[in-house]
């Protein structure tokens, strides 16, 4: 699959998550599998771009090609700005959000609100496309409304305005994250339009990829939460895609040096307080469903810098791996169940 002249080493893409999707996991996510990952969103509001938080979201040293910067807002005229600036900040790719159901996004008429309002839409699509010389996706839902669903007219008004491909979360705004993901929708977005489309939404397993590739006829795949404190899901994946047979899942001792590696770049990336602080819900992720986690996190929760956090991570995964030492994680998750 390609984005523009940017070809993606597979079919499978890291959804832009606010708040998990930093510099740190997409670059984990590219070398456990993924071809492609979008930034979490950077606000469209020039009055934040020099704020530590939208600074850090515009870090891509060092970061695989192409790099992708998803942008919200509501006006046209700064979406345009905020694309010129982070193509200048060296963003390869920008992506639109109009899918984040957040209340306090879609209270100022972002992310998925902006599916109530189709020439607003069509004002962004066209300022944004028209602002920069790099490729423009699009990332959206189903409409805002179940029964309202708008996304037919809404898919082709970004593939008639040069969108490059688009990524499509099979909910409403109204679902929120509950409910099935539908996918019929996005099925036929695909076969009215010559873009590149994305199918997302509940994509957990190698089994729901291969079956939502099928359903949805899409060219790619696009997996969030359940790439979070699993971020092998996507050589899981890839592997299925071309064998048909499952990737025999991580043993506990290299999960436990994954997330020591997460924890060192994301310490790095984000510095002593906030790296902290921020850890606090990968290792919860990671730990799910382990053997102890619950007693573990709740020791973790409380320790206030990194060197801390560090040693209990460690110390914990070496008592798994002398109690355990030839479990695999999901052998381990099954052992804490019963």
């Amino acid at each position: 699959m390609h984005i523009g002249p940017y070809p993606l080493r597979n079919r499978l893409i890291v959804a832009p998550m606010a708040g998990v999707t930093d510099r740190p996991f997409r670059m984990l996510c590219k070398r456990l599998g993924a071809g492609h990952a979008v930034s979490e969103m950077i606000t469209s509001n020039a009055m934040l771009y020099g704020s530590a938080k939208t600074r850090r979201r515009a870090n891509f040293d060092g970061e695989l090609a192409p790099v992708a910067v998803q942008i919200a807002g509501s006006d046209p005229a700064q979406m345009a700005e905020a694309a010129r600036h982070n193509v200048a900040a060296g963003a390869q790719i920008i992506d639109i959000n109009m899918g984040c159901p957040a209340k306090k996004v879609c209270n100022v008429l972002a992310g998925s609100a902006l599916l109530q309002d189709e020439d607003r839409v069509k004002r962004i699509l066209d300022a944004v496309v028209g602002a920069v010389d790099v490729p423009v996706t699009l990332k959206t839902r189903l409409g805002f409304k179940n029964g309202e669903e708008n996304i037919l007219r809404v898919a082709k008004l970004a593939e008639d305005a040069g969108i490059a491909a688009l990524a499509l979360h099979g909910r409403t705004r109204e679902d929120m994250y509950n409910g099935a993901a539908r996918y019929g929708l996005i099925a036929e977005v695909k076969r009215m339009l010559k873009i590149p489309v994305i199918a997302n939404g509940d994509i957990t397993t190698p089994q729901k990829a291969q079956q939502v590739l099928h359903e949805t006829g899409a060219d790619a795949i696009m997996i969030g939460r359940a790439a979070q404190g699993r971020p092998w899901i996507f050589r899981e994946i890839n592997h299925y895609l071309d064998t048909g047979t499952l990737l025999a899942a991580p043993r506990v001792s290299e999960i436990h040096a994954i997330l020591i590696e997460h924890l060192q770049d994301h310490y790095d990336f984000h510095g002593e307080y906030s790296g902290c602080r921020i850890a606090r819900k990968h290792i919860a992720w990671y730990t799910n469903g382990l053997h102890g986690a619950n007693a573990f996190r709740q020791r973790m929760y409380v320790l206030e810098t990194t060197t801390e956090q560090l040693a209990a991570v460690d110390a914990y995964f070496t008592e798994l791996a002398r109690q355990h030492e030839r479990l695999t994680y999901q052998d381990e998750t099954a052992l804490a169940a019963a």
